[in-house]
């Protein structure tokens, strides 16, 4: 055992972050992150993509389960974003003991987590569904969909956890294998399940959850592996384990935060499905287009975060190393890059969104609704591109709140009162005006918190002897 805490010292001695280049080092742990994000992405659109062969309800079941699965990814997530800033801080300052304790006290803040949800699962689903329709095939289809996703949705709490592991010691190719394997089986199963192609039954929108769950399963069960057989800067030491507070704290210190600004959005996509809901006649449809969205965007903003996801440690173990110029070199490339890949999503939603609609079995009456919405939206991505990536930022440096801030007034004070009062007109395509209403505010906030942070954090910091 003091042989193997000796090997892993010395590894953690010349860990990646604080010595290679830092162009190659961005592109080595974010890439791998960037491309499983982006498999991440088609899988949320293959299962949208089939599920609206059910039929539109079924599609727009799907868009009212949205909020409440990426509450659950909101919490384990920002969780993780803690587990992984403060894990990747401790590496920086070479203290493995810390290192071992954030990593187990993480585990136990999972297992925590899927257990609340499923307390939550029992009690609000259906209110939650009634709350926004009364069709009650809608409501059917959503209760089906949400209570096996969350019932069985130990893989996402485990796999969000066990991900983030491998991601803070720069191990990101392995995180990426444990996403793709997630999101491949789910693409794989989601027509299987859903029509039940060979010896399996069909079963509706229940199994596109299924085929959701199981990827979620497999992926965990992966990536717990490759921690346990590969992750050698951290000694997994359960035995005799209580939860330590001081540690807990820590975490969600940084990963509290996260988890607000993820849930605003949550609530956020809660608050827009009843505006839309107003609007009789093309409600349900308008909903639809929504969701629809959300799923087309995720091929624009997961690559981004998947850059995030390799950035924050980098930023985290240079600041526990003190070293300021691999900080903002770091930063500048980010941005750079994250402004490329939103150009790019900009110009497609700009000039093929009707195409881009069509891949959910689109309506007349969908498409009179969605194409305007992409071409209003898309200039909003520019902004959301610095923004996301100085929300990262702030996260890896311990000021995560900065981030909450940003989001809260987004969203909460600028997006969805200024959806409410377009909706007002009459006319629903006034209502998409919110997003660039909104990312003007958003912008402005995360500049003037990174000037703070930069002034207060990283200027000062001794460069690194």
């Amino acid at each position: 055992m003091e042989n193997n805490s000796v090997q892993k010292n010395s590894v953690q001695a010349e860990n990646k972050m604080g010595t290679m280049g830092v162009g190659r080092l961005l592109i080595s742990m974010s890439v791998p992150m960037m491309l499983s994000m982006l498999v991440q992405a088609l899988y949320n659109i293959v299962d949208s993509i089939f599920v609206s062969r059910i039929d539109e309800g079924a599609l727009t079941a799907v868009s009212l389960a949205f909020p409440f699965q990426t509450l659950m990814i909101s919490v384990c997530g920002g969780t993780a974003v803690g587990i992984n800033a403060l894990l990747s801080m401790r590496l920086g300052q070479k203290n493995q003991d810390a290192v071992d304790k954030t990593a187990v006290n993480g585990i136990f803040l999972a297992l925590c987590e899927y257990i609340f949800f499923v307390a939550v699962c029992l009690i609000f689903v259906d209110p939650y569904l009634k709350s926004q329709t009364q069709n009650p095939l809608i409501i059917e289809y959503g209760r089906t969909y949400l209570r096996i996703c969350m019932l069985s949705g130990f893989g996402l709490f485990f796999g969000f956890t066990s991900d983030r592991l491998l991601q803070s010691t720069g191990r990101t190719f392995y995180a990426m294998i444990t996403q793709l394997t997630g999101a491949i089986t789910n693409i794989i199963f989601d027509p299987i399940l859903i029509f039940g192609l060979g010896p399996f039954p069909k079963m509706g929108i229940a199994g596109a959850a299924a085929a959701t769950v199981a990827g979620q399963i497999l992926g965990a069960f992966v990536s717990v592996c490759f921690n346990l057989r590969k992750n050698v800067e951290i000694n997994f030491r359960f035995k005799g384990f209580r939860p330590d507070i001081v540690i807990i704290g820590q975490i969600y210190k940084v990963g509290l935060p996260s988890i607000v600004l993820q849930a605003v959005g949550s609530l956020t996509t809660y608050g827009m499905n009843l505006i839309l809901g107003t609007f009789k006649g093309i409600a349900d449809t308008a909903i639809a287009v929504y969701g629809a969205y959300f799923k087309l965007n995720s091929f624009v903003f997961m690559p981004v975060f998947g850059l995030n996801n390799g950035m924050v440690p980098i930023v985290a173990y240079n600041y526990g190393a003190r070293n300021p110029k691999r900080i903002t070199k770091t930063i500048a490339l980010s941005v750079l890059c994250a402004f490329s890949i939103m150009s790019v999503g900009m110009i497609l939603f700009e000039t093929i969104p009707a195409t881009l609609f069509s891949l959910f079995h689109a309506s007349e009456q969908m498409l009179s609704i969605g194409v305007p919405a992409l071409r209003i939206i898309a200039p909003s991505f520019l902004g959301a591109a610095l923004c996301i990536v100085l929300g990262s930022v702030f996260q890896a440096l311990g000021n995560a709140v900065y981030s909450m801030i940003v989001s809260i007034a987004r969203q909460l004070f600028l997006l969805l009162p200024s959806a409410y009062l377009l909706s007002l007109s009459g006319v629903v395509h006034n209502v998409w005006w919110c997003f660039d209403i909104a990312e003007v505010l958003s912008l402005t906030l995360s500049l003037f918190f990174f000037l703070r942070t930069y002034n207060n954090k990283i200027k000062p910091l001794a460069p690194q002897a």
